[in-house]
């Protein structure tokens, strides 16, 4: 297992790669931030928006400016995400925020390393720009759960950001079964577990468009603490091949 140096990602991103891409973008309510995320998917990239609930039309936004819809009538973050790896035929899956705070222009380099035979799932560390991108009460959470995960599995990790890179198939072999906030650190828990090289590079955090589902309040950044602390009491599964 190994956890690659944390690097600020570039300002200039390489040329898009030109192996097949999907980037799944869990959605709920998000049809103002749509276009603009949709319009930063790198050319050839397939985006996968999958659409939770919403009832401000962002499904039909979707396949306005191009993208897939996959629809998941079980709420959750982790059900949508699912949904979307489960959906993906990509050989590279990729994962971002569907609320504007994150460019999915910045996982080329994501990818590329992927590709590269670098890193098997590459994570962005959040660096907020702007006032209101990153509220106190998230950001202690997110403190705090890094501090549980170091401890149970050696990772020396800052962020469990949403943004991230990794081969579909290996993530399928993790068998990720969690539904709610705690999906992004199970696969992370189930990645480092099964010897995976895990890096983390830095990239620009935005004022989301909207509200927050989850860490909007201290009392949502609660409740996903307690997904995640679940999740980080699970038993060390048996280790098998990287991603």
């Amino acid at each position: 297992m190994k956890a690659v140096t944390t690097s600020p990602s570039s300002p200039s991103p390489a040329p898009s790669p030109a192996a097949d891409v999907d980037v799944v973008l869990p959605c709920l309510n998000e049809a103002a931030a749509l276009p603009w995320v949709l319009g930063r998917i790198p050319a050839g990239w397939r985006a996968l928006v999958v659409d939770n609930g919403s009832t401000d039309g962002s499904a039909d936004v979707a396949r306005a400016y191009g993208a897939t819809v996959v629809h998941e009538a079980r709420r959750g973050f982790g059900a949508a995400c699912h949904a979307g790896l489960t959906a993906a035929t990509a050989g590279i899956v990729c994962f971002c925020d569907c609320d504007a705070s994150l460019d999915p222009g910045l996982l080329v380099p994501f990818v590329h390393e992927v590709l590269d035979g670098e890193a098997d799932l590459v994570l962005g560390r959040r660096r907020p720009e702007g006032r209101g991108a990153w509220p106190a009460h998230a950001r202690a959470g997110n403190l705090a759960l890094a501090r549980m995960l170091r401890r149970r599995t050696g990772l020396r990790l800052h962020d469990l950001g949403p943004l991230r890179a990794a081969r579909r198939e290996g993530l399928l072999a993790l068998s990720l079964d969690e539904r709610r906030s705690g999906y992004p650190l199970q696969m992370v828990v189930r990645a480092a577990d099964a010897g995976w090289r895990i890096a983390e590079h830095e990239v620009p955090y935005r004022p989301r468009v909207g509200s927050s589902k989850v860490t909007g309040t201290w009392r949502g950044t609660l409740h996903a603490v307690r997904d995640m602390s679940r999740v980080l009491h699970e038993p060390p599964r048996v280790r098998a091949g990287g991603g």
